[in-house]
C-alpha cells in the first residue's frame, strides 16, 4: 500500500490560480508514474496531467494552463493551475501507478488519494 495525500484545493475566481500538492511515502515511489485526475459532479473521472520520470503529459483541456512538477526528493508533486475556468471545478485526485502502461488511464493507477475540491466561481 502506498499512502497518497493531496492538499491545496479551495475556492478561486475565474482567471485565478491554485497549487495542488501530492505526497506519497514508502517503497520506490520516485520510479512510479504520478497522475492528477479530476471528477466533476455527474461526470466520469478524467485525466488532467501526469509525470513519469522527467516526462510530463497533459490533457488538451489543461495544456498551457497547468504545470506539473516534482520536488528533488521525488516524493511530492505539485500541480500549478493558472487561468482557471469554471469548467475546471471538480474534485482533484492524485494517483500513483507502478505499471508501465498509459499514464492517462484511470485503470492504470492502483493508489489514490482522498481528493481535494477545487471550485472556480465568481
Amino acid at each position: 500500500q502506498v499512502p497518497v495525500v493531496e492538499s491545496g484545493g479551495g475556492l478561486v475566481q475565474p482567471g485565478g490560480s491554485l497549487i495542488l500538492s501530492c505526497t506519497a511515502s514508502g517503497r520506490t515511489v520516485s520510479s512510479y508514474a504520478w497522475g492528477w485526475f479530476r471528477q466533476a459532479p455527474g461526470k466520469e473521472r478524467e485525466f488532467a496531467a501526469a509525470v513519469r520520470w522527467s516526462s510530463t503529459v497533459y490533457a488538451d483541456s489543461v495544456k498551457g494552463r497547468f504545470t506539473l512538477s516534482r520536488d528533488n526528493a521525488w516524493n511530492t508533486v505539485h500541480l500549478q493551475m493558472n487561468s482557471l475556468k469554471p469548467e475546471d471545478t471538480a474534485v482533484y485526485y492524485c494517483a500513483i501507478s507502478s505499471s508501465l502502461g498509459r499514464v492517462d488511464r484511470v485503470d492504470e493507477y492502483a493508489y489514490w488519494g482522498q481528493g481535494t475540491q477545487v471550485t472556480v466561481s465568481s
